[in-house]
């Protein structure tokens, strides 16, 4: 810990889209109103889950949980955009830097494992129909979710405290709007093969090893699928999958671009583009995607708005 407090001296400057300012007043709209956004569809969908006892079931547990992650992660990370993109300072202090790259990193690592476990039980639902509750208990729910959290937890102390203890040589101008693994190791002023290294290897634990068995389920349930003669339940199948789907592939394939090759060929501002992605757009769409699509939560958000107007007459 004498490393990391040594090497936490002087403000960090978040280089971001400073070299853009018309951008930047842009961006600071699109992401506040995105912000904004996230805040309202994820807390919709935690009280329409937690309030309304037909949604107690473990997809809306887990779909819950994903909720609370984007509430939490975007809120670790865009407060902090926000103010860099609207004022000329563009500094974050040490240990704000720190915070954000532990709670970013573990709600980001805990998504991850978190869709893979909402990938099975989809494939619970679809292709054991019969022993659904019974694959599908409370005490497994609890404990696979369980599972997601402390994997994301144990990976961000881990490389989040292996990169706080780089020497930097006073290198404080992070090319990045945020505090993550990939820009801050570039900081470093020694050799960071290994880092690289480690970091690629804990990218293939939590995102391609997630993200195999996700395809694994999904193939599992096309055959299913497949075998199904009904139109109405081939609809209900694939209308319940088809926004999982939509959130991996908008998760995934803009996170492993910057995770998988830290060091990769992408422009400054490109790959700045790709992480707004998967922390600021994702968050946004994951709710909308799954109320809009989905009638339960949509017929219970209906159920409790008339509640509440019966009420309040």
């Amino acid at each position: 810990m004498k490393t990391i407090n040594e090497s936490l001296g002087d403000d960090f400057l978040l280089v971001g889209f400073s070299d853009q300012p018309q951008l930047e007043k842009i961006l600071f709209v699109l992401v506040l109103i995105s912000y904004l956004l996230t805040l309202l569809g994820n807390t919709t969908i935690i009280l329409v889950s937690c309030l309304d006892p037909t949604l107690h079931t473990p997809m809306y547990y887990f779909l819950t949980n994903l909720s609370f992650v984007d509430l939490c992660f975007t809120t670790s990370i865009v407060p902090q955009l926000l103010w860099n993109l609207h004022g000329p300072a563009k500094t974050i202090t040490p240990i704000g830097c720190a915070i954000q790259l532990y709670v970013s990193l573990a709600l980001g690592s805990t998504e991850c494992v978190l869709l893979a476990v909402m990938a099975f039980d989809r494939y619970a639902a679809v292709c054991r129909p019969l022993h659904y509750g019974t694959v599908m208990h409370p005490r497994l729910c609890q404990s696979l979710a369980g599972i997601a959290w402390l994997s994301g937890v144990g990976n961000a102390l881990i490389q989040g405290t292996i990169t706080l203890q780089l020497p930097r040589c006073g290198n404080r101008n992070i090319y990045h709007f945020i505090c993550e693994v990939p820009a801050m190791i570039k900081l470093a002023c020694v050799d960071i093969h290994a880092n690289e290294v480690q970091l690629f290897m804990a990218s293939l634990v939590l995102l391609l090893l997630p993200l195999a068995l996700i395809l694994v389920s999904y193939g599992c349930i096309v055959q299913a699928v497949m075998r199904i003669r009904s139109a109405q339940a081939w609809r209900k199948a694939l209308g319940t999958c088809g926004s999982h789907l939509l959130v991996v592939s908008l998760f995934y394939g803009t996170i492993t671009a910057v995770y998988i090759q830290p060091n990769s060929s992408y422009a400054h501002s490109q790959g700045q583009f790709i992480t707004l992605l998967y922390t600021v757009v994702t968050p946004t769409l994951n709710p909308l995607i799954y109320t809009l699509r989905n009638k339960d939560v949509k017929g219970s958000l209906k159920k409790l708005v008339q509640k509440d107007q019966n009420t309040g007459k």
